[in-house]
């Protein structure tokens, strides 16, 4: 087994990750089997030991493959979960002031979870802030005004999925369930509704970027794996009504958007 050089010099440690990644993608290796040892891949790939060492540690450093003290190198496995953010519902949804899952509710993390057979469960608080320039910003405020933070750390099967930030003007949550550090019965939308702020659009913003420190530690992935990070601006009639960040780690969640008629799709 050769190493092609490509259109692009690269070094030879990087071509070599570059292969190991096709053939994992291909479905060479299952998550309970070992890959070969790196004796085994210097044979196939006719490089040195150090080749071998350095392609291993791009993919370790990627969170694709994991070093088992004595027993080898595994595929690092995390189940994806595809996430509607976006889209005619698959059914109706439990919250009926929601349209087309503008600010999905949890009830929609739930069902998501359940039907791949994963245990959600989140942790919730609530704070007040000064508000970060863009999120200022997207809400028409002075930075540095306060804000109301909404927060939900999410875990599947206890590991940790997402976070999720809700930024409120502190004039639409003053007095009202929102300023509580608990989740709202029928969700934030439902208190929003009643203020006669039900949300009629969105504007979603996606980004790639790598984890700060703080939260490499709460995701606990590999140094590689970047956050992929959803910034919804919801709107009504009068303007912006909230900001939420959503940060996923990358090897865990796939977002779903659905666009136009969707009915020919059916359940799948």
């Amino acid at each position: 087994m050769t190493l092609s050089s490509g259109s692009v010099s690269s070094p030879k440690y990087q071509r070599l990750a570059a292969d190991l990644r096709r053939r994992i993608a291909a479905g060479e290796w299952r998550a309970d089997t070992a890959l070969p040892v790196e004796a085994e891949l210097e044979q196939q790939y006719g490089v040195a030991r150090n080749t071998v060492r350095l392609a291993v540690d791009v993919l370790v450093n990627e969170g694709r493959l994991v070093r088992l003290q004595g027993k080898g190198t595994f595929l690092r496995e995390h189940p994806m979960l595809d996430h509607r953010a976006y889209g005619p519902p698959a059914a109706p949804l439990p919250v009926p002031t929601q349209r087309d899952g503008l600010a999905a509710p949890s009830e929609v993390y739930s069902a998501e979870a359940d039907a791949a057979g994963r245990v959600l469960s989140a942790e919730f608080e609530m704070l007040i802030v000064r508000a970060r320039v863009d999120v200022a910003d997207r809400l028409g405020l002075r930075p540095g005004e306060a804000v109301v933070v909404r927060r939900q750390l999410r875990l599947l099967d206890r590991e940790p999925y997402s976070i999720e930030e809700s930024h409120y003007r502190a004039g639409v949550a003053a007095g009202t369930a929102l300023m509580e550090p608990d989740p709202v019965p029928g969700g934030d939308e439902a208190v929003l509704a009643a203020l006669g702020r039900q949300e009629i659009g969105a504007v979603d913003q996606l980004v790639a970027r790598m984890p700060g420190p703080e939260e490499a530690q709460w995701f606990q992935g590999g140094p590689g794996v970047p956050l992929l990070v959803q910034t919804r601006v919801t709107y009504d009639a009068r303007g912006p009504v909230r900001v939420i960040e959503t940060r996923y780690s990358a090897d865990r969640c796939r977002l779903v958007y659905g666009l136009g008629e969707l009915q020919a799709r059916g359940s799948r």
